[in-house]
């Protein structure tokens, strides 16, 4: 049989992911034209001409969605399967965090939606959700990306509610400083977070040593406390 001479389309797809009240959140639009016209998608687009790959993701999300503000960025993977699209498309889906304290202005057709309450997505749109989640927590446990998720400055409780919205579980505070103090990972700011109205004490801020992704720990795990 002769090889076939057409080759496939090279598209680029971004996992975008924000903790939003309390929850993990994935970046969607919802597809104007078919193939599953009406259903909601990651955004991306084709691969322009002389672009990187990283570079024509951040242009798609820049023109599509309006999204410019991502702390880091990622290869999570190829989607290779023929039979994935109707248009043979070879997709590589990136990873991209936002910052909690950031609120970007959302076109019509885009909106967040929790990654444990996903509607139903187009092509395998949904797998490769699943596949940013867990590229996301495993490397909570013995990298720093947390300050890809996390404001400038926080408390540790404040921290310890973003690690748990993005692991799936409770984390222990006193587990993650130590974690992230390891190979100083975190650093105390001087100031502090005014009390509530409840009063109490004003809860020390930290920051994230540096905003660029390093290993903290290579043998850390960020697991469940005991019950």
């Amino acid at each position: 049989m002769p090889e076939s001479t057409t080759a496939p389309h090279q598209i680029v797809l971004a996992v975008v992911l924000q903790v939003r009240s309390g929850r993990l959140a994935s970046l969607l639009w919802q597809r104007a034209l078919g193939p599953f016209a009406g259903a909601w998608a990651l955004p991306g687009g084709r691969l322009g001409e002389g672009e990187t790959l990283e570079a024509s993701i951040r242009r798609h999300l820049a023109a599509k969605v309006d999204v410019q503000e991502l702390a880091h960025v990622e290869q999570l993977g190829s989607w290779s399967e023929p039979a994935r699209s109707p248009q043979w498309e070879i997709a590589t889906a990136f990873l991209g965090l936002v910052p909690a304290d950031v609120d970007p202005r959302l076109p019509e057709d885009t909106a967040w939606h929790a990654v444990d309450e996903l509607p139903p997505l187009a092509f395998d749109h949904g797998e490769i959700v699943l596949a940013g989640r867990e590229r996301l927590r495993g490397k909570l446990s013995y990298t720093n990306v947390g300050f890809a998720l996390a404001p400038d400055a926080f408390s540790l409780s404040e921290l310890r509610d973003l690690y748990a919205a993005a692991l799936g579980h409770d984390v222990s505070a006193t587990n993650l400083k130590r974690v992230l103090l390891r190979r100083s990972g975190l650093e105390p700011t001087g100031a502090r977070r005014e009390p509530g109205r409840s009063g109490g004490r004003p809860a020390k801020l930290y920051r994230f040593r540096s905003r660029r992704l390093e290993i903290t720990d290579p043998f850390a795990a960020l697991r469940p406390p005991p019950r």
